[in-house]
C-alpha cells in the first residue's frame, strides 16, 4: 500500500496482517475523490479515522493537508504500525496535527471531543455487528464530534446491503468496492443550523 497524494505521495505504508484489514488503494482512491468533491481542498479540516487498522485513511488525509488528523485503534500491533507509518510520513512536511489513541472507539467516544471533525471514517472489523456501528454514529451524534457540514463513511463487508442510520442521519450515497461497501452520510441539519 502507498499514500495516494499530496506531499507524502508514494511513501509505502505497512500492514499487519494478522490485525487489520486494510482499505484497499482502489477503495481508497475512489474514497478521497469523493472528499475532494466534497470538500474541496483539505487544508483546515479536522478528519477522525475509527478503527484505525494500519492509520491508511488518516495519513492519506494528513498527506493531502488536514490539519488536525486522529486515529483510533486498540491493537497494539496495529497501533505500532501506525506509528512506523506516521514516522516514515514525517519527513515529508505535511504541517498536520497527527495523534494515534490507544483504546476502543467506544472509549475514546465517551470524552468530551476538544473540536468537531469534518470527516469521520468509520472501518471496524467485518464481524462487528451492526448495532454496534450503530450505537458508534449515536455516540458521534451526542457527544458533539460531528461539524453540522461533516461527512461520515462506513465501510462494511460487501455481504451488508444497507445500513441503519440513526435519527440525526441522512445517507448520502453509497459505493461498491469489490468486498467492500462505503455508506456515505451527514448529519440532518436543524433549522438553526441551516440558517
Amino acid at each position: 500500500m502507498r499514500i495516494i497524494a499530496g506531499l507524502a505521495k508514494g511513501r509505502s505504508i505497512d500492514a499487519v496482517a494478522t490485525a487489520t484489514r486494510p482499505t484497499s488503494d482502489r477503495a481508497r482512491e475512489a474514497l478521497f475523490s469523493t472528499l475532494a468533491s466534497e470538500f474541496g481542498e483539505f487544508d483546515g479540516l479536522h478528519v477522525l479515522d475509527l478503527y484505525s487498522g494500519t492509520g491508511a485513511i488518516a495519513l492519506e488525509a494528513l498527506s493531502r493537508g488536514a490539519a488536525i488528523v486522529h486515529a483510533v485503534e486498540k491493537d497494539e500491533s496495529a497501533l505500532k504500525a501506525i506509528t512506523k507509518n506516521h514516522e516514515h510520513l514525517s519527513t515529508a512536511g505535511c504541517p498536520g496535527i497527527f495523534h494515534a489513541y490507544s483504546m476502543s472507539v467506544h472509549r475514546f467516544l465517551q470524552d468530551k471531543p476538544a473540536q468537531r471533525y469534518h470527516f469521520i471514517y468509520i472501518d471496524p472489523p467485518y464481524d462487528v455487528e451492526d448495532l454496534d456501528v450503530i450505537e458508534t454514529l449515536i455516540q458521534l451524534r451526542d457527544g458533539g464530534y460531528l461539524d453540522p457540514q461533516a461527512l461520515v463513511a462506513v465501510e462494511r463487508n460487501s455481504r451488508v446491503k444497507e445500513i441503519s442510520w440513526p435519527e440525526g442521519y441522512e445517507e448520502i450515497r453509497q459505493k461498491n468496492y469489490g468486498q467492500a461497501t462505503i455508506f456515505y452520510g451527514a448529519p440532518t441539519l436543524t433549522s438553526e443550523e441551516n440558517g
